[in-house]
C-alpha cells in the first residue's frame, strides 16, 4: 500500500452570507431563475445562456456588484458572467440588472475554481477579471490566494487564443506575487511596456473603495496579460 496521502484542494474563498436587505432578497427570490446559475456540474453552453454569440467575460469576486454592471452596460457587445460568494452582493448585482435592463449579464455564485474546471469549455473566454482579490495577507495564508501556478494554468485552458487576464489588487506584495506568477507561464504575455503593470484601463470602473484607497495613499497595481 502506498504511504502517499492525496493532495488536498486549498479552498481559495469562504462563503460570506452576510445580512441581505429586503430589496436584496427580493431580487435573488425573484431575479435568480432569469439571471442566475444554479450551482450544477454540468457544462454550460454560454452562447445558449445568453442568446447570442459574443465576447465572453468571466469576473471572479464582483462584490457588490456596482463595477460589473456599469461594465456591462458600457459594453453591449460583451457578456458578463460574474461570479461572487457573498450573497448581499449578488442580490445588489441583481437589482441593478433589473434596474438597468441588462441583457448581458449573469450571476453565479459557486467556487469559480469549480466552475472553470468543471463548467467552462476550453477556449471560450474573451477575458477573465480578478480585480481586488481576498489578498490572504498573513503569510501562513498565502496558500489560500487564488492566483496560483495550477490556476493560472487553468486559465490558459479556459481563455482563448488572443484573450486576455486582467487582475486589480490594492496590496503591492500579492501584486508582486501575480506578476511571478503569470511571467513564469510560457502561455501569457504582459501587455506593460516594460513587463511589470499598467495604468488602469478607461473600462475597468474607479470603485469607491478604490477612490477611498487613493485618498489614504494607497496604492493599486493593474496587471494585464494576453493569452498567447
Amino acid at each position: 500500500m502506498s504511504d502517499s496521502k492525496p493532495l488536498r484542494t486549498v479552498r481559495s474563498f469562504v462563503r460570506r452570507e452576510g445580512r441581505l436587505t429586503p430589496g436584496q432578497q427580493r431580487a435573488i427570490d425573484t431575479l435568480w431563475p432569469k439571471f442566475a446559475i444554479d450551482e450544477d456540474e454540468t457544462p454550460i453552453d454560454l452562447d445558449q445562456l445568453f442568446g447570442r454569440n459574443a465576447p465572453k467575460v468571466l469576473e471572479i469576486g464582483f462584490g457588490n456588484g456596482a463595477s460589473l454592471a456599469k461594465m456591462a452596460a458600457d459594453q453591449p457587445d460583451h457578456d458578463f458572467l460574474g461570479v461572487e460568494v457573498h450573497r448581499p452582493g449578488i442580490g445588489q448585482l441583481l437589482n441593478l440588472i433589473e434596474q438597468q435592463k441588462l441583457t448581458n449579464c449573469r450571476v453565479a455564485c459557486t467556487d469559480a475554481v469549480e466552475l472553470l474546471k468543471h463548467r467552462i469549455a476550453d477556449n471560450s473566454l474573451e477575458r477573465v477579471q480578478l480585480y481586488f482579490p481576498d489578498p490572504w495577507h498573513k503569510k501562513r495564508h498565502h496558500k489560500r490566494r487564488i492566483i496560483q501556478p495550477a490556476f493560472v494554468r487553468l486559465l490558459t485552458q479556459k481563455i482563448k487564443s488572443g484573450g486576455y487576464l486582467h487582475m486589480a489588487t490594492d496590496w503591492q506584495h500579492y501584486a508582486e506575487q501575480m506578476l511571478d506568477d503569470l511571467s513564469d507561464n510560457q502561455l501569457f504575455v504582459n501587455c506593460s511596456n516594460d513587463a511589470t503593470y499598467i495604468d488602469r484601463p478607461d473600462y475597468r470602473p474607479l470603485t469607491k473603495f478604490e477612490q477611498r484607497g487613493h485618498r489614504l495613499g494607497h496604492g493599486v497595481w493593474d496587471l494585464l496579460f494576453q493569452r498567447r
